[in-house]
């Protein structure tokens, strides 16, 4: 048997689970969760490298996950959608992750419209099937109303947070894939920068301590990232959009500022192994989402271009 690669695109609406699918089959945690629509802003890729086994060949998938699908009213959602449509431009296989327990998703057929125009080969993914206590007849409905919109080439109900289904789905994706070369070493699970990284660790501890408008009016940026052997120092900017909210963040004598570093240092030192000293600071940047310049300025690979240029200049003069 052939070794089999290619590119895998998870899209779905918001809180459809792509994330916690994502960091079950990668078996690390690459993407943030939480409870927040929304919370994903970028595409997430994870490297998944399957040894060869009985009536299975090697392979290795590369998986990318994308924001929630949903009609953008800012400069940022605009932004998350065209990431969710650079994803599903040249993919081998799109897994359209739904959310089986909702009782209904009238944004559903928008979801269908922007994979609509292209060819690529589609898995319909019904998850949190753990939430159905038994009523697995409630699939039949969903699966005929999206089956009318699409014709998918499986459909496989799931629970990512559970891990139910996921073995079958990694065979049905493997087989799915084209025979390919290693687009990734062994060993590597993603591409993304540990700063990257970082500041979506910081991120998601603000979505956790903060309700109502405020988690979708943040943002995070690494001023700061010196790698020791033994300790990493790290200052980030949490952006807001007005003055209560940059009080909410710091909460009375700086409690909450307080509780968002602690939690998110604790995640920091066990993804880089190292003990981290985090410095945050919270500033106000009015309207910032409407910023397209802003915006842009968020994508990591655009903080990479900027980064390799100011090291080039240091190392030229």
């Amino acid at each position: 048997m052939s070794f089999r690669s290619g590119f895998v695109t998870i899209i779905g609406r918001p809180n459809a689970g792509k994330s916690t699918l994502l960091n079950a089959l990668a078996g690390e945690k690459l993407a943030i969760v939480s409870p927040k629509p929304q919370t994903t802003r970028n595409r997430v890729l994870g490297v998944i490298h399957v040894p060869k086994k009985k009536g299975r060949p090697g392979a290795q998938i590369v998986l990318i996950d994308t924001p929630g699908v949903h009609r953008p009213g800012s400069s940022l959602g605009r932004k998350m959608m065209s990431e969710v449509r650079e994803a599903l431009n040249g993919c081998d296989l799109a897994l359209i992750i739904t959310d089986a327990a909702k009782k209904s998703d009238d944004a559903g057929e928008f979801l269908l419209d922007v994979v609509k125009g292209t060819k690529t080969p589609a898995f319909l993914l019904l998850n949190k099937i753990d939430l159905l206590r038994g009523e697995k007849r409630q699939l039949l409905p969903l699966i005929e109303k999206y089956s009318k919109l699409r014709d998918f080439r499986e459909v496989i109900p799931i629970s990512a947070r559970k891990r139910e289904g996921l073995d079958l789905l990694l065979d049905k994706v493997i087989h799915a894939l084209p025979e390919g070369p290693h687009y990734f070493p062994e060993g590597q699970i993603t591409d993304q920068p540990a700063r990257f990284m970082v500041s979506e660790l910081i991120r998601e501890q603000v979505l956790f301590a903060t309700s109502e408008e405020v988690p979708h009016s943040t943002t995070v940026m690494i001023e700061q990232f010196e790698e020791g052997a033994k300790l990493t120092r790290i200052a980030a900017v949490i952006y807001c959009e007005r003055e209560g909210q940059k009080r909410i963040l710091i909460g009375h004598r700086g409690e909450v500022l307080k509780k968002i570093g602690t939690a998110a240092r604790i995640e920091i030192e066990r993804m880089l192994g190292t003990k981290v000293f985090l410095e945050l600071f919270v500033k106000v940047r009015q309207n910032w989402r409407e910023s397209r310049g802003f915006v842009e300025e968020l994508d990591w690979r655009r903080q990479l271009e900027h980064l390799v240029t100011a090291e080039h200049k240091e190392n030229s003069g």
